[in-house]
């Protein structure tokens, strides 16, 4: 007898390499069963999700949901139930300095997981907004190693790595040091970076040199400057050897980092980014903007379903080396994103304003959190907004 079944769904699971119009059993908060026509007797809950997309929980590898706690933060809940998103990734919102306050207040309280990069600046990204534009590695007095390491390890069951944003936005005149810092700290840690790239300096080669197997490099498809593609549309060398190195590369499309000409040129030479993300953050949420519109995007460049979905699922699952993600494999499952693929005339912009025309669009329909349908927040008429 199963708690909660899903019946008649195209299930998609690329862990598997399993893809048909199947049903979906889950009993004591996992999934137990998936194939034809299980029975459905004496189950508590039947969805009929037919033509509807049926995929492990989605997991999103770059927001900021420190509601409250930083003026970048989002609604975990609230991004969650729009997007059917089951595992939020927060990108170093929060550094040692606050990291505490974001677990007990964010972390321990709502729906969906959280697991989160810690930031290598001590007050984390604190100074983001339209109003005030401070960046949190300006000042090298607040990159302090062992004390991110120190919270890293306190908080070792959510934290997957150490975050740090690079570039003159983010770090003004410190350049490369906050990379080689953090770098030194996420080593001592054995967690691999991840790292934000903006206007230089330091430059995408002096960034990309230092990374390591397994770390992230977010913002992969973004404009001149420091984008990865040449004028004449040819990737870039040292973003070949990255690659080759085992550099893993994040979309992270957020408010200023993913235009349609940089996609269009890598993935004409076959460079697909390793995991798709939304970078959702209160600058940029909006009806028309999370990480199903970004997933869209892609559809619309041409890319298969089956990419975008492995992009969103099992690869940022390989990314945290969290293998009760990514995947519905019975017995360790207990999310389940249930989309809807829609056909029609969508108009999609990049954060240059440059416009995409596409026939498909996905849509939220339900998530299954730990083995349970979620309704959404139940106060969500109520809840706050940070936009």
């Amino acid at each position: 007898m199963f708690d909660l079944l899903l019946r008649g769904g195209r299930v998609i699971d690329p862990v598997r390499n399993f893809d048909a119009i199947a049903d979906v059993g889950l009993r004591d908060g996992v999934v137990a069963a998936v194939g034809p026509s299980l029975p459905d007797d004496g189950c508590r809950d039947v969805r009929d999700v037919s033509g509807r997309l049926v995929l492990p929980g989605i997991v999103d590898l770059h927001t900021h949901v420190y509601w409250g706690g930083t003026s970048l933060g989002v609604d975990a809940e609230e991004v969650a139930y729009d997007s059917v998103t089951a595992t939020l990734v927060d990108a170093g919102s929060a550094g040692p300095g606050n990291f505490p306050g974001f677990r007990r207040h964010v972390i321990e309280r709502v729906a969906p997981r959280v697991l989160s990069y810690i930031n290598v600046s001590f007050a984390g990204i604190f100074g983001f907004s339209d109003a005030v534009r401070i960046g949190e590695c300006e000042d090298v007095r607040l990159l302090n190693v062992r004390e991110c390491v120190r919270v890293a390890r306190e908080h070792a069951d959510v934290i997957v790595g150490v975050k740090v944003r690079v570039g003159m936005i983010a770090g003004g005149g410190s350049s490369i040091a906050p990379l080689d810092i953090a770098i030194e700290a996420a080593e001592e840690l054995g967690l691999p970076v991840m790292t934000h790239l903006d206007f230089p300096p330091p430059t995408r080669r002096e960034v990309l040199e230092r990374l390591r197997r397994g770390d992230i490099l977010t913002h992969c498809f973004r404009s001149f400057p420091n984008a990865p593609s040449t004028r004449d549309g040819a990737v870039r060398e040292e973003v070949l050897a990255a690659r080759e190195r085992g550099v893993l590369f994040d979309v992270g499309h957020g408010r200023g980092a993913f235009g349609f000409g940089t996609a269009r040129a890598m993935l004409a030479n076959g460079f697909m980014p390793d995991v798709i993300s939304s970078d959702l953050h209160a600058l940029c949420i909006a009806p028309d903007f999370d990480l199903l519109i970004t997933m869209s995007k892609f559809l619309c460049l041409g890319i298969p379903l089956a990419d975008v979905v492995r992009c969103v699922t099992s690869a940022p699952a390989s990314a945290l080396r969290r293998k009760d993600l990514g995947s519905l494999e019975p017995g360790v499952a207990t999310d389940v994103s249930i989309v809807e693929l829609l056909e029609g005339d969508f108009e999609y912009r990049d954060v240059d304003g440059v416009k995409l025309a596409g026939r498909q669009k996905l849509a939220r329909s339900g998530i299954v959190l730990k083995g349970r349908w979620w309704d959404g927040p139940a106060d969500r008429q109520n809840r706050p907004h940070a936009h």
